[in-house]
């Protein structure tokens, strides 16, 4: 045999003695492709500050952009101008000043029964939330406030204006209460109760005051305050006891087929005619 052919019938030598093949790569050996990192949860609760104000009825996305990146937008007290951000419905928004909420304006009328508090807290026992729970699922709260083992009308709203309506010292809303003592009411602490008392130093004046159906330990009285603490002040000063308390009307909302425990969305009417208080 040749020198020639012996070389032809083996394997020719690769350059530089090594060999020079690819190495080929079969499904044990393929590399391994990174993972993808996670995608960042994001909380439902949160939205972009331009659909927060578009929401809110103030203008649309792309000027509400506008607005953000020329400082007229503040997110709990604090001025963003930073595109993108983020919100949660909880957070106070304030568009030049005046606070902002995405959410409809909701009124909820509610006859509350005794033994549940007057507090949208969650560690109070059973609270006036829990009968106003599937109302609404705008984040509505209590104007004022009823005792515990006090009854009758507490409107709910998630509506500032309405709100500061409510709690303005100088005009204020008129609520009318049922009491009963527990003694008859003289004739002399009514009149006094009705020009004015001086106690600790401050005025307490109520709007209207007298007896019901001529029974002397049961009172109407009318004030403008939004709790009812200025009621234990006026008759704990003139030595009666509060037997009951009923908020049985605010201003022209009444409990006319609303029954204990029962609540009611305000009609378009009575909602315009709060408005317009």
């Amino acid at each position: 045999m040749s020198k020639e052919s012996g070389q032809r019938k083996g394997k020719s030598a690769p350059k530089g003695g090594k060999k020079d093949y690819k190495k080929k790569f079969v499904k044990g050996n393929a590399p391994v492709k990174k993972k993808a990192a996670p995608k960042k949860a994001t909380d439902s609760n949160e939205i972009r500050l331009n659909k927060y104000i578009a929401n809110a009825g103030v203008c649309s996305r792309r000027d509400a952009d506008v607005h953000i990146a020329t400082g007229l937008v503040s997110v709990n007290g604090k001025v963003i101008t930073e595109m993108g951000y983020k919100v949660k419905l909880e957070d106070e928004v304030r568009y030049d000043g005046a606070r902002i909420n995405p959410e409809p304006k909701t009124y909820v009328l509610l006859n509350k029964p005794k033994g549940f508090a007057t507090t949208t807290s969650e560690h109070k026992g059973k609270t006036v939330m829990d009968l106003v729970a599937n109302a609404t699922s705008t984040r509505i709260k209590p104007i004022g406030r009823l005792g515990r083992n006090s009854t009758g009308l507490l409107l709910f709203t998630n509506d500032d204006k309405v709100v500061n309506r409510f709690t303005n010292s100088n005009k204020g809303v008129e609520r009318l209460f049922h009491l009963e003592l527990d003694k008859n009411l003289k004739l002399e602490d009514l009149k006094r109760i009705r020009e004015g008392l001086r106690i600790e130093g401050n005025m307490v004046n109520v709007e209207e005051i007298d007896y019901v159906d001529n029974k002397k330990n049961e009172i109407g009285i009318k004030v403008k305050n939004t709790g009812n603490t200025i009621l234990h002040t006026i008759f704990e000063y003139l030595k009666y006891e509060l037997v009951r308390i009923d908020c049985v009307a605010i201003a022209h909302l009444t409990k006319k087929d609303l029954p204990r425990g029962h609540w009611k969305h305000l009609t378009v009417q009575e909602m315009n005619t709060l408005k317009m208080m």
